[in-house]
């Protein structure tokens, strides 16, 4: 791009003029060492000369730098100041013959210390941009840096003053000077060492320069005599060389890259740097006590501002320590410091006792009038629950609508009586957008153990018992691990069942139902176990509560399937003609990712669909109605047969009967068992029975236990019966030579 190809063109020229400028440098030195042994008038003239095209070459170079350069041109341009104060006064110095003018120190003597001064700014506003926002660092750069001056005065120049005398001022001022350069020195130092300034060859040049600048300014203290300036070219060579490395470190290439944090100075150097400048306002040294006040009175300055800083960084610091532990909604205290202070108190095996407060209903509060009515919601609780208790008891928000509640006490019955305080206080009326509400809560209470060595399994127990007191509607309830299905074995069986799955573990048995008319074998319902390495054969009841909260179900049900799928083939393949029935839990069912593989399997197996009959509970239609029927209605259209399981226990509506593609019902075995005892139980059967017929499903009797019973049932007309008396779940491996065994005893009580 032209952009691009004139910032090479201009960087290709700042790099010839610096080139240029060490070339001016040294021929300046070749010039001096030819024209020594030349009238001294000759040497003057060639020195102003070569000084006039150094300066003008230098000058050029951090122009041209600065106008490419944007990101550090402030630097640049007061780093051009420092040069043209310095040039200015060296000029008026040496272009002029006039004796004012070359007694030290001259009327132009200002603008080197100006130049001086604006060189300090320089080396501060170079690395400015590293660390903006850290003037903490630049204070305490100021303060070490005043320090340094006062001791340095007080220790060098005020006995060097006392010996002197008045007369000796001139010569204690260009003493400044080398003190000067090995301060600007030691600054550069100092921002290396407090990682506001990178380590590299920069930073080298810089020191380097400034220390070229002492050694000619010591070398121009001892020629000083008389009074007057007594440098020679060297020196002046010697400055140029300084002004041409701190130039070639200013236009150097630099890249913007990640930098660490500056360090801090101890506070003792601090401390030490302003008694310093206290003691020279206090004592004001003979002979340099008027020059040393001012940078006293600057470090003491600095040191005020670093306080001043210090002060309201701690005032921030402790203000968003604050914040950081407290709600801003309730302004109790938040989940930091809850678990803090529950950490602490584990730390110290203190008595704790622990509550975990939940809102019954709050999302709908919230859906149905808005965020800001359950916000209010939720800062009310707050004050009431803060109000209701002692003040040594703890009450903190953990988040939503969950809140805690810690005591120094593992006493059941005082954990009980506290948690009905709240409970009471939080059941009163409450009046939001003009509505009056009835709120509850749900509290899980546990104490710190003996074995609680952190907060985890603390809050997990806290949790499990919330639950339970939701799920029971029990207000308040103390953690029993008898009671816990979250507990470490369930949790260890659930990663074993995910293994398990992946590796085989499961099995199928199936249970053969009779024709009732024919007392034929005409299906088997598939049962699942789990064939445990350690445990032996474990029933559905043993690993279903894990799989559902692990959120294995879907995997369950898919291999489930599968294997059902695979012995019905087979079954098949050996002349067996058996229609099968198999569970499906509602989240699986109106998954969407069941249905589709399971419709996948059977097509790959080339079956027929009918033989297959996916048993539903009733429960399935009333979460979510119409997309149970969408499910319901998607199977029928790939001819699975549906039944509805353990009628009679759930929602039981005629409607879905009526309205949903239901080929079966699966009579509860609890109606069953008490139907030869209990007249109600065999009035409800028989009316079933009498309905579905109307209705042309096919009915299911499961738990038959006897000949009694069958022998009632098939007297009310059931069609299809299951349970003990016919035969127990058997391996699929069994149900083949069983079913033969069944027909042959058939044919032999008919012969």
């Amino acid at each position: 791009m032209p952009g691009q190809r004139d910032n090479h063109g201009a960087y290709r020229l700042v790099s010839w003029l610096g080139t240029a400028t060490w070339a001016v440098v040294g021929g300046g030195f070749v010039i001096n060492l030819t024209l020594n042994t030349i009238r001294a008038d000759d040497v003057q003239i060639a020195h102003v000369c070569t000084l006039g095209v150094f300066f003008a070459l230098v000058l050029a170079r951090l122009m041209l730098a600065a106008v490419i350069r944007r990101r550090i041109r402030p630097a640049l341009l007061v780093l051009v100041s420092a040069i043209a104060l310095w040039a200015a006064g060296s000029v008026m110095l040496n272009a002029s013959a006039e004796p004012d003018l070359t007694r030290f120190p001259s009327p132009g003597e200002w603008l080197f210390l100006a130049s001086y001064l604006a060189l300090a700014g320089y080396l501060i506003l170079d690395e400015a941009h590293w660390r903006t926002s850290a003037r903490e660092i630049w204070l305490e750069a100021l303060v070490v840096l005043g320090g340094t001056t006062c001791l340095a005065g007080s220790l060098v120049l005020t006995p060097l003053g006392t010996l002197s005398g008045r007369g000796g001022l001139p010569l204690l001022l260009a003493l400044l000077y080398p003190l000067i350069d090995v301060a600007l020195a030691l600054l550069v130092v100092a921002q290396v060492l407090l990682q506001m300034r990178p380590l590299n060859p920069r930073s080298g040049a810089l020191i380097a320069g400034l220390l070229l600048f002492a050694v000619a300014d010591l070398n121009f203290v001892a020629n000083l005599s008389h009074g007057t300036y007594g440098f020679n070219t060297l020196d002046g060579l010697a400055w140029a060389g300084g002004f041409a490395l701190l130039v070639e470190a200013a236009c150097a290439r630099r890249a913007e890259r990640a930098r660490p944090t500056p360090k801090s100075v101890h506070p003792s150097l601090m401390v030490l740097a302003a008694a310093v400048a206290i003691g020279v306002l206090a004592l004001r040294p003979s002979g340099l006590g008027l020059y040393l006040t001012g940078p006293a009175v600057l470090t003491l300055f600095a040191a005020g501002g670093r306080l001043m800083l210090a002060l309201r960084q701690a005032n921030e610091a402790a203000h968003a320590f604050a914040l950081a532990r407290t709600d801003d909604l309730t302004l109790l205290p938040n989940r930091r410091s809850v678990l803090g202070r529950i950490d602490n108190a584990l730390a110290e095996r203190e008595p704790l006792g622990f509550m975990l407060l939940d809102l019954d209903g709050f999302k709908e509060i919230n859906d149905t009038l808005g965020h800001a009515a359950g916000d209010s919601v939720l800062q009310l609780v707050a004050h009431r629950m803060r109000q209701a208790l002692p003040p040594t008891v703890v009450v903190g928000r953990l988040g939503g609508d969950e809140y805690a509640v810690l005591l120094d006490s593992t006493d059941p019955l005082l954990l009980l009586e506290t948690a009905n305080l709240v409970l009471d206080a939080v059941r009163q009326p409450t009046l939001v957008d003009g509505i009056e509400l009835s709120l509850s809560a749900s509290i899980g209470i546990t104490a710190r153990a003996d074995g609680d060595v952190d907060r985890t399994e603390l809050l997990r127990r806290a949790d499990v018992a919330m639950y339970q007191a939701k799920a029971t509607r029990a207000g308040a309830l103390i953690y029993d691990s008898h009671t816990d299905d979250f507990s470490r074995q369930r949790l260890r069986m659930a990663e074993e069942l995910r293994r398990a799955i992946a590796e085989g573990q499961l099995v199928m048995y199936y249970q053969p139902q009779l024709d009732a008319g024919t007392l034929q074998v005409c299906g088997v319902e598939a049962l699942v176990r789990w064939q445990h390495p350690h445990q032996g054969l474990l029933s559905p009841i043993a690993f279903l509560p894990a799989a559902r909260r692990e959120g294995l179900m879907l995997s369950l049900s898919e291999t489930v399937s599968r294997l059902v799928i695979a012995d019905l083939k087979r079954w098949r393949a050996s002349g067996l003609e058996l229609r099968v029935s198999l569970n499906c839990a509602p989240p699986e069912l109106l998954s969407g990712v069941f249905l589709p593989r399971l419709f996948e399997a059977v097509d790959a197996a080339e079956l027929a669909p009918e033989s297959l009959v996916i048993e539903v509970t009733e429960d399935t239609f009333i979460t979510e109605p119409e997309r149970a029927r969408a499910t319901l209605a998607e199977l029928r259209a790939h001819h699975i047969q549906i039944a509805i399981d353990d009628y009679g226990t759930g929602f039981s509506s005629l409607s879905y009967l009526r309205d949903l593609p239901v080929q079966e019902l699966k009579m509860d075995r609890s109606f069953i068992s008490a139907m030869t005892t209990d007249s109600r139980s065999r009035s409800i059967v028989s009316s079933t029975f009498q309905m579905a017929r109307a209705l042309h499903l096919r009915t299911v009797a499961e738990g038959v236990e006897n000949a009694v019973v069958a022998a009632d049932l098939i007297a009310l007309g059931v069609d299809v019966l299951q349970g003990y008396h016919v035969a127990r779940p058997m391996p699929a491996d069994r149900v083949e030579r069983w079913v033969r065994e069944h027909v042959a005893l058939s044919e032999r009580r008919l012969a």
